[in-house]
């Protein structure tokens, strides 16, 4: 897994690049968070600024700096690091709970607190798709679809059964659709014949699995449109596509659903439907 790009690792990436044109108290937070990592997930902001010696208001104005709202929000990219890194759910809940000491709402813990909690921060994501979806960028990528000759489809581990949907419902439309899966190691033979009639989907979410981002690459090599589903506007997938879909998908505990993600899958396939039935 550490070969594949994560938010943290394009986060410090940028702290790296943008480091000396930083005043003086800024470089304090940037070298603590680089030297520090695990420890941004745990402590307080009190505890933090006490050790980067700088007064709590430097590390809102360093979050702020490099696009978040707040100095909490860019502790969740690191909180959010340890457990993608930990594969193992048991442990990934123990993590959880032992990062969101301190937090004022408590963890749900019976199978009905987290079924209600899943499902109120579900329609949450879902309703933030709705609002943050560009309706253009709808309409660009269903009519890339609608023009393409073939249609290949990536999505590796958790992005791999919104890929596996998508391919599904694209083939009932009669496209041909194909899924990349790498069968036998073979992802470059599975995109070998891609042109630029064609479209590549890529399904991706930190950490961006690796075999993806080579996928995209080579379609870009190629010459084919590009559709990305990711979580960031600095994934690595979006450098490619023709159009970026930024999708926040909901999460209880460090686990993250793929609702929203399905959502948007299923309304790029309805919405082809709909355009072949007009189409004289």
């Amino acid at each position: 897994m550490t070969n594949n790009p994560t938010q943290l690792s394009l986060l410090q990436y940028d702290i790296r690049r943008r480091y000396e044109t930083l005043s003086k108290r800024l470089k304090q937070v940037a070298r603590y968070i680089l030297d520090n990592s695990n420890s941004i997930a745990f402590d307080t902001v009190a505890s933090i600024a006490q050790q980067a010696d700088v007064p709590p208001s430097t590390l809102i104005r360093f979050a702020n700096a490099f696009g978040f709202s707040g100095f909490n929000e860019m502790k969740q990219v690191f909180r959010q690091h340890l457990m993608e890194e930990t594969v193992n759910y048991t442990e990934r809940a123990r993590l959880f709970r032992q990062t969101s000491t301190g937090d004022s709402a408590s963890a749900p813990e019976s199978p009905a607190e987290i079924l209600n909690v899943f499902t109120m921060v579900n329609s949450q994501a879902l309703q933030q798709l709705a609002m943050q979806v560009n309706p253009e960028q709808l309409n660009k990528a269903v009519k890339l679809l609608n023009e393409a000759e073939n249609i290949y489809v990536i999505g590796l581990r958790r992005s791999f059964s919104v890929a596996s949907y998508l391919v599904y419902a694209l083939r009932h439309l009669e496209r041909r659709a194909f899924l990349i899966d790498g069968l036998g190691g073979m992802f470059t033979e599975q995109l070998s014949l891609v042109n630029p009639k064609d479209v590549v989907i890529a399904i991706s979410y930190s950490p961006y699995a690796r075999e993806a981002v080579e996928v995209v690459e080579m379609g870009a090599k190629h010459g084919a449109h590009q559709i990305a589903i990711t979580d960031s506007q600095v994934s690595p997938l979006a450098a490619f596509s023709d159009v970026c879909f930024v999708v926040r998908e909901a999460q209880v505990d460090g686990f993250r659903s793929q609702v929203a993600s399905l959502c948007l899958a299923q309304t790029l396939a309805v919405s082809l439907a709909l355009n072949n039935a007009e189409t004289p």
